[in-house]
């Protein structure tokens, strides 16, 4: 009788064994919404994001036969939370960093690089070679945002950083005085002060802190997180590398950006 019982169980499970076993079709991707010329909201569709990474995360999805949506869910706070928790399938460019691992499967390799600089307000720059020179200044960053590891520890025991959750809000506390420097990417933040029309008021203090790689990443918690999507993923995205297509992209999105 009880083997009766676990053999018909056993069949009850079979069909939604073989569900979740079937690759998904149909995946949702998402970014930092204030991101431009890699990802920024879309003026004709405010419920999905634009750039160069969503163009290149299209070119991944026709080559495999999917379909990607790269959707805008909030600020980037938000983004990460809704991926961390599989409620959105992919990261649609992310740097690595050993906690972020815990939660992601990167897909190899990275797709472009993206240096992150000091901007610092017209006439109220500093002297700035090395990280020690931010010391005992007020800084200002994005909430879970990573420069790459290495400076994200040092920013750690060593800088006064406080996050907020849009760049466009540490621009802002920039502009008022209220902090002394901003820690953002070159290209988003280029793309951003020309919005809030500041660009001609602040100013870039080189060298970069960081030069990182963007990546695509699935969620660990994705039900479409398969090792032969993550594999395929990979493959497509080394042809797409090998024919120079993330650069060409992102030239296109610097133009379109504008």
């Amino acid at each position: 009788m009880i083997k009766g019982l676990v053999g018909l169980l056993c069949l009850g499970l079979l069909p939604s064994l073989a569900m979740a076993a079937e690759p998904c079709k149909r995946l949702t991707a998402t970014g930092n919404p204030e991101y431009p010329p890699y990802l920024w909201h879309d003026p004709l569709d405010p419920q999905h994001l634009v750039g160069a990474n969503a163009d290149l995360v299209t070119h991944l999805a026709n080559s495999l036969g999917l379909e990607i949506d790269v959707l805008y869910v909030g600020p980037w706070s938000r983004a990460q939370e809704e991926v961390r928790t599989g409620r959105i399938d992919l990261m649609a460019g992310y740097f690595i960093t050993d906690a972020r691992r815990q939660q992601m499967d990167y897909i190899l390799p990275a797709f472009l690089y993206t240096p992150s600089v000091i901007w610092a307000r017209q006439g109220h720059g500093f002297v700035y070679g090395q990280w020690s020179d931010l010391q005992g200044l007020k800084g200002g960053t994005l909430v879970n945002n990573s420069h790459g590891q290495q400076f994200d520890a040092y920013a750690r025991q060593h800088l006064m950083l406080e996050a907020v959750p849009s760049a466009r809000q540490a621009f802002e506390k920039l502009m008022h005085g209220r902090s002394d420097y901003v820690i953002y990417e070159q290209y988003p933040g280029m793309a951003l002060a020309r919005t809030l029309g500041i660009d001609q008021q602040v100013l870039i203090l080189q060298p970069p802190v960081s030069s990182e790689g963007l990546y695509l990443a699935l969620s660990k918690a994705s039900p479409c997180n398969q090792p032969a999507l993550r594999e395929a993923l990979g493959r497509a995205m080394q042809q797409l590398n090998a024919q120079d297509v993330p650069q060409q992209l992102l030239r296109l999105n610097l133009q379109r950006s504008r």
